[in-house]
């Protein structure tokens, strides 16, 4: 073992594999050629004097040892950025970077933070990513990402977790449907009308599911929709009705009406997720203390909480902030 011999390059290199998954796209985001990448990986692997790699039927795998090396260069990697980070803030005022992952419906509430942030923080260099509950698990067990927005958050050891917002979900229907025009209605009879559904496992959806279980009820008829849109579409166009979260539904739709139903009353929170065996960039948490104090500002006051000091308190004790 030469570890004497390890270089940034090499984990960077090393790094960019792992992320891409392929030597080949690798070589094409770093401007190396294939050859270059893989002599990279070759002398990394001679300095740690273990395996990084195997190959099986999904491609290119890390061993443990890999896995290992892969946490170690991404803390490393991330150190040496937040000092760059920090020096340019010195010498040009508040600058960084760093990247957030969320589900579908934060779509539906969270610009309206990042809107005043990216004016008050022109300088930071932020990415986002949108995709489905599991797509947006899987950047987080991949360490892809420095903050993610769930629902439903993962109930996992290295996932810290902060409510920001409350969730309520309602059941709407079509303004023209026969139970829009009443003041009360049972979700027995509800319950013969089908209804518009996101994928299993969407948050909404396991809330719903586990729900129905617990009061001894099930499904008649439903059709699984690819997103919110679709079904708020659907469902003006009469082809059902569906439970939603109301931060769906922007103020003055037209087309839709909530119901009122017995016994009714669910609701999530939003949560800012973060890992606990990742360093979180200083602009990262620049933008959790910004959210914290402009909740109220920029959401409705009514659905605000606010755990997210109690998320940095809890970072900051631990041995990787």
């Amino acid at each position: 073992m030469k570890l004497n011999h390890l270089t940034f390059r090499l984990l960077e290199v090393f790094s960019c594999v792992v992320k891409t998954g392929s030597v080949t796209e690798a070589a094409r985001q770093l401007h190396l050629t294939q050859p270059t990448v893989s002599l990279q990986l070759k002398r990394l692997s001679e300095s740690v004097g273990e395996t990084l790699f195997y190959s099986d039927k999904k491609g290119m795998q890390l061993t443990d040892s890999g896995y290992i090396v892969y946490a170690a260069a991404l803390d490393m990697l991330g150190r040496v950025n937040d000092l760059q980070d920090q020096l340019d803030s010195v010498q040009e005022g508040q600058q960084g970077r760093f990247s957030i992952a969320m589900v579908n419906t934060a779509q539906y509430v969270l610009p309206r933070l990042l809107g005043p942030y990216s004016k008050t923080f022109p300088d930071v260099d932020l990415t986002l990513e949108i995709g489905n509950r599991e797509q947006v698990l899987q950047r987080f067990n991949q360490q892809l990402d420095d903050i993610y927005i769930f629902s439903h958050p993962p109930a996992l050891d290295h996932a810290a977790a902060a409510r920001f917002l409350r969730n309520p979900l309602v059941i709407i229907v079509a303004k023209d449907h026969p139970f829009a025009a009443q003041e009360k209605i049972s979700m027995t009879t509800l319950l013969q009308e089908r209804f518009l559904l996101r994928e299993p496992g969407s948050a909404t959806r396991m809330l719903f599911d586990g729900w129905l279980q617990t009061q001894g009820l099930q499904l008649n008829r439903s059709l699984q929709m690819a997103s919110n849109e679709a079904i708020r579409v659907g469902v003006a166009a009469g082809m059902g009705i569906a439970v939603i979260s109301r931060h769906v539904i922007p103020t003055g739709t037209v087309g839709l009406v909530e119901l009122s139903v017995d016994g009714f009353n669910l609701e999530s929170h939003w949560h800012f997720i973060v890992r606990r065996d990742r360093r979180l960039p200083h602009a990262a948490r620049r933008f959790l203390t910004f959210a914290d104090a402009e909740l109220e500002n920029c959401l409705d006051p009514q659905y605000v909480c606010h755990e997210t000091d109690q998320l940095l308190r809890a970072l900051a004790s631990t041995t990787h902030s």
